[in-house]
């Protein structure tokens, strides 16, 4: 824990979170201290949420928690990567992931200059 550094985000880090078998990003999250400690001890997903202000578990309402395999820092130390096994969807729109839409570049939301994939 003494790697991490709380001090960038008021109190929090960035949390990404990657299925553990497929490599697919599932999320991204905020976590502060309490987040990550209850994680590493429980082996579930915590974290932070901004909006309601309070610290939350994975799947404690819908049921579709995240087992926690493993936690990378990164060579900042404010970012971490939940390795999981994911026990439903992560996303709470019913998505496996919540990284299900794709940003066009003749959406006027796009960075100028982006390119269409081929």
């Amino acid at each position: 824990m003494d790697s991490l550094d709380f001090s960038k985000l008021n109190g929090l880090v960035t949390v990404v979170v990657q299925d553990h078998d497929s490599g697919e990003v599932l999320m991204v999250a905020f976590a502060n201290e309490e987040a990550v400690r209850r994680t590493l001890a429980e082996r579930k997903a915590y974290f932070w949420s901004r909006s309601r202000r309070k610290l939350w578990r994975k799947g404690e309402e819908s049921g579709n928690e995240m087992e926690v395999v493993k936690v990378l820092v990164d060579c900042d130390g404010d970012a971490l990567l939940y390795l999981v096994r994911p026990k439903g969807p992560a996303c709470h729109t019913g998505n496996r992931t919540c990284f299900f839409r794709e940003l066009e570049p003749t959406d006027p939301s796009a960075p100028s200059g982006a390119r269409r994939p081929t």
